[in-house]
């Protein structure tokens, strides 16, 4: 008779992915990035049709809920995902109890959110977030019942599986909320489409896992990996809290009107660099995990993963910063005009943020958990004391806030990340070097052009800009030094990526 270890064993054992590892990531990556981008586009057509039905008004008491159950989210993971895909060798008695572990905090945070929902509607004194707030409780427990399986699907590197999930749960979700909200549900069609989204990824991620978990075993030596994800999610919900609370306190103080301008701008902003970011750490993270034993290929593999990721995100959120107004008109409409300002704001901190992000990869792939929370204490206190010193000028001000506190920790989070390692902070300044000066260059020569073209028609406007702005990223690019010899090497990152597996 076949045991679970045996069942299973493909499931949990990772030696297979050893070999190769770079090409292996490449075409990860390729389909991660090619996944995001197909969501990306579906998120800005949603976009742009569900702003022109729901009201600031709507995105507003989204917003204040999301903050809150966002929050929430945090600790029915309790990062044991993290743990799973991190830990160097795991087994089915493990993995089973860890998603029974999951799946009771998921129903405890269910019943916590629904409990606090008066609170929260007194709160941010809106009454219609009582309903909101029940309604949106059920999805910790229908999401809890994911983590474990996602989980082994991330471990095993099979982002391919992973992207149809995603795509599929978000496109049912988002034609959910086109529907609804056509047909004058308001702000219950943004609701319905986190609803629908996390049943889909459930289903999807059970279906093709493959994986039916067992009792949970008192004895299956999840310790480590508890205390693990115990410190994950105490960062995370540090940074959390750090992160949304500029939502509270400008739907507290400024009402939702306020709020939703702000969150739309910070929405849109963050929907292109997430879509860069997310499908890099995601791939890289088990990669880095595997190498943990390896200083030299470790240090080589972050670094080449963190000179891309500026390469691309950088020159982007210049261009944006540079063509705002234009942006929000066509994407959002004239009515969303007033968050041009504060989307501004928001890309010079996002100017830095996709690789500052990936500091964080860094501690968790080498186990590094506690200094992981310590240097999530640290942000925390700092952005947090930027919005409450922004927050008399409202949207504005609390967005220049949290811009301005973003610079103030970075170098001392690149300095303690990589103390100790064989990763130096130079090594990780100069990785980034090229893309920065040759991005500052652009939005210089961006800046320029709009003066003389901003009365243009919007989408000439863009496209011109656009095509100035590729000229001069890569022209400055090739003729910094070496800088010809790393456009190469990503030449030769595509070749590999669509090039013929030997048989």
């Amino acid at each position: 008779m076949t045991t679970s270890k045996q069942k299973y064993r493909h499931i949990f054992d990772t030696t297979h992915l050893q070999s190769d590892l770079k090409k292996r990531s490449l075409r990860s990556g390729m389909v991660t990035v090619g996944s995001q981008a197909v969501m990306f586009i579906i998120q800005l057509g949603s976009t742009m049709i569900l702003a022109r039905i729901l009201s600031p008004q709507d995105y507003g008491i989204n917003a204040m809920a999301v903050s809150i159950t966002g929050f929430a989210g945090i600790f029915s993971s309790l990062g044991l995902s993290t743990a799973t895909v991190q830990r160097k060798n795991i087994n089915h008695e493990q993995v089973s109890t860890l998603f029974w572990i999951n799946a009771a905090i998921g129903l405890l945070i269910t019943l916590v959110v629904a409990a606090v929902s008066p609170v929260v509607a007194w709160f941010f004194k809106t009454p219609e977030m009582l309903k909101v707030m029940l309604s949106l409780s059920v999805i910790f427990i229908t999401g809890g019942l994911n983590i474990q399986h996602s989980a082994l699907l991330t471990r095993q590197m099979r982002f391919y599986t992973l992207a149809k999930i995603r795509i599929l749960s978000l496109t049912g979700g988002i034609l959910v909320a086109i529907i609804t909200g056509y047909y004058g549900f308001g702000y219950w069609a943004l609701i319905f489409n986190t609803l629908t989204n996390v049943t889909l990824m459930t289903i999807g991620c059970w279906l093709s896992c493959n994986w039916i978990p067992g009792l949970p075993y008192r004895h299956s030596g999840v310790g480590a990996m508890i205390r693990f994800g115990s410190d994950l999610m105490g960062f995370n919900a540090i940074n959390y809290f750090s992160r949304n609370m500029d939502n509270v306190l400008i739907g507290r103080y400024h009402g939702s009107g306020a709020l939703g301008l702000y969150s739309k701008a910070y929405q849109l902003l963050m929907m292109p660099i997430t879509n860069l970011r997310d499908p890099m750490t995601s791939v890289a993270l088990p990669a880095l995990s595997r190498l943990q034993n390896d200083p030299d290929l470790y240090k080589n593999y972050y670094l080449k993963c963190v000179s891309l990721l500026a390469f691309v995100s950088m020159p982007l959120v210049g261009f944006m910063l540079v063509y705002s107004d234009q942006l929000i008109h066509l994407l959002l409409g004239p009515q969303w005009i007033g968050a041009s300002v504060i989307f501004k704001i928001l890309a010079i901190a996002a100017f830095v943020q996709p690789v500052s992000g990936t500091l964080g990869m860094v501690l968790i792939s080498t186990g590094r958990s506690r200094l992981y929370l310590k240097m999530g204490v640290f942000s925390a206190v700092v952005i947090c004391s930027s919005f409450a010193m922004g927050l008399p000028w409202g949207g504005k001000g609390v967005a220049a806030g949290y811009a301005a506190a973003n610079y103030l920790v970075l170098f001392p989070t690149v300095y303690y990340t990589f103390k100790g390692t064989a990763i130096r902070s130079k090594d990780f300044l100069y990785a980034v070097g090229k893309p920065l000066i040759s991005s500052l260059i652009m939005v210089a020569g961006c800046f320029l052009l709009f003066c003389f073209s901003q009365h243009m028609n919007t989408v000439i406007s863009l496209a011109v800009g656009g095509f100035a702005a590729i000229l001069i990223y890569f022209s400055v690019f090739a003729c910094l030094f070496s800088g010809l010899n790393e456009l190469h090497d990503y030449y030769s990152y595509g070749k590999l990526i669509f090039e013929r597996k030997n048989r």
